[in-house]
């Protein structure tokens, strides 16, 4: 075994994927809200305020799994895992659409971007992805026994990311 996996396998003894890296992301979305949605005034003058309720909100959150003894760590791994595999088949299918098309690409996008029906496909598409990597991550959390069905859901999802990014491309490149 190598130092590497051998320092992974010892943070995840000591709780640090199950619990001390969802509390920091969960904190700091807190925080971040706290500070835009300005509920307790201006965020310069409250940030010991923010912080407090922030930190308090993550511990809430975080000690229920271990409370009620559900380990959260495998379904949020699988879930950013999904995320990141679905960020880099964007940008491949960005990557090409851009070496397809012509040079004019830019202005034909800016002018594309400024109509509605635009914003419609991408919130429908942003909608069906998101469902695909629930779907995919925490189904299980659940329905237990889901997995032990005899529907391979990588396929389902590689076939459902495979049609939506040649649907978007067809999309972008018709004239």
């Amino acid at each position: 075994m190598n130092p590497f996996e051998m320092t992974i396998k010892k943070l995840q003894e000591l709780g640090f994927f199950q619990f001390f890296l969802p509390f920091i992301l969960t904190a700091t979305v807190f925080y971040g809200l706290l500070r835009k949605s300005k509920i307790f005034g201006e965020p310069k003058e409250n940030v010991i305020v923010n912080g407090v309720v922030s930190l308090t909100a993550a511990f809430m959150v975080w000690a229920s799994p271990i409370l009620l003894g559900i380990n959260i760590e495998t379904q949020l791994a699988t879930f950013f895992l999904y995320s990141m595999i679905g960020i880099l088949v964007v940008s491949v299918c960005l990557l090409l659409i851009s070496l397809l098309c012509p040079p004019d690409l830019p202005k034909h996008l800016a002018d594309t971007f400024k109509t509605g029906r635009f914003w419609m496909v991408v919130l429908v598409g942003g909608i069906l992805v998101g469902l695909i990597i629930f779907v995919s991550a925490f189904l299980n959390i659940f329905f237990p026994s889901f997995g032990a069905q005899q529907i391979s859901w990588d396929w389902v999802i590689g076939l459902g990311v495979f049609a939506i990014m040649i649907i978007i491309v067809f999309w972008i490149t018709k004239e």
